[in-house]
């Protein structure tokens, strides 16, 4: 098994770090994304999008990291990160789908104007483009701190794909000036999710 991973991109340390804590190994293969590795044609072979992850499994060619969360759970026998009662998953589904589509997308704009804009030579962080990151994290961070007030974990009582999906785009929350810190609730789950070694050793690699 393989699995095509950036250690700048949160989307791919949610494929890595759901295989970690499965307890799974696969074979990761750095593409370096400031030299444009995921343009390439053997990339784009797998991933026409040209993003990673990729996960390869034998003949099995799987992208998207939610896609990816889903099937390495799915086959790995005894796994409770992804549970199989239907209203249990539903409700995983329902934050992960709120990630990919709020919680993450929030983050990207800071991240953007704070972060890669500058790496990439794009010039300063656009002051309207900042506002409107900080105000969409902050709608975003109210519902989540609300929804963790009486919980520890995202979905139901164990840790789950969810709090994966939810807890990687987080790892720029230094650099992208996230105000994490509004939200106690959020920033007590997200000290939780720090302190598993899947955390840790999803980071960098």
């Amino acid at each position: 098994m393989k699995l095509y991973f950036s250690p700048f991109s949160y989307n791919a340390r949610k494929a890595l770090m759901a295989a970690l804590q499965l307890g799974l190994a696969p074979e990761v293969v750095l593409v370096d994304l400031a030299k444009g590795e995921q343009r390439k044609p053997e990339l784009l072979a797998l991933n026409p999008n040209g993003k990673v992850p990729v996960l390869v499994d034998g003949d099995f060619v799987l992208t998207e990291s939610q896609a990816i969360m889903a099937y390495l759970a799915d086959t790995t026998p005894g796994s409770t990160l992804y549970p199989k009662e239907l209203r249990a998953r539903a409700d995983v589904n329902r934050w992960m789908f709120w990630s990919a589509n709020h919680w993450g997308p929030a983050i990207s704009i800071l991240n953007w104007e704070r972060m890669v804009k500058k790496v990439i030579g794009q010039g300063d962080p656009d002051p309207a483009q900042i506002a409107r990151g900080e105000s969409l994290f902050r709608d975003f961070a109210r519902v989540l701190d609300a929804h963790l007030a009486k919980r520890a974990w995202v979905s139901g009582n164990a840790f789950s794909i969810a709090d994966i999906s939810m807890a990687c785009p987080l790892m720029v929350a230094g650099i992208a000036q996230l105000p994490v810190a509004e939200f106690p609730n959020v920033e007590a789950w997200f000290g939780r999710v720090q302190l598993l070694d899947s955390w840790k050793r999803s980071a960098g690699r």
